[in-house]
């Protein structure tokens, strides 16, 4: 219930993911965004590093029904990797659908990159297993 606790948590579309929750009920999911079977992408990891939604998503706060919020190529990927003091929010921020970076983000995610322990992870292996 990550995002949905946070996002759309009374739309009475979303009853069915409240109901899988609360009965331990797998729900057939639509994937929206597709990567090849040899990516590995781990949510958590990103969401505990202070990588918000938005980021990789789009507007989902202003989102009906999901859809992918751009093109999810390795460079785009990369460029993140390589400088994710450029992308990093306060992880009381992570589900702010509304969040918008301020205007020393460099500043702030340096510092938080630092807080975070978030290393520069660019080795092939970090991602294709």
């Amino acid at each position: 219930m990550t995002c949905h606790s946070e996002i759309w948590k009374n739309s009475a579309m979303l009853e069915p993911v409240r109901a899988s929750y609360r009965d331990n009920t797998p729900i057939h999911w639509t994937r929206v965004n597709m990567l090849p079977e040899f990516v590995y992408f781990d949510h958590s990891i990103h969401i505990a590093k202070g990588i918000g939604c938005t980021t990789c998503h789009g507007a989902v706060g202003t989102m009906t029904l999901t859809w992918a919020g751009g093109e999810m190529k390795m460079s785009w990927c990369l460029n993140c990797h390589r400088d994710p003091a450029a992308y990093v929010r306060p992880q009381d921020q992570v589900f702010n659908v509304n969040y918008a970076p301020p205007a020393n983000q460099r500043e702030l995610g340096k510092r938080l990159v630092k807080e975070y322990g978030i290393s520069s992870l660019t080795d092939c292996v970090t991602c294709h297993r």
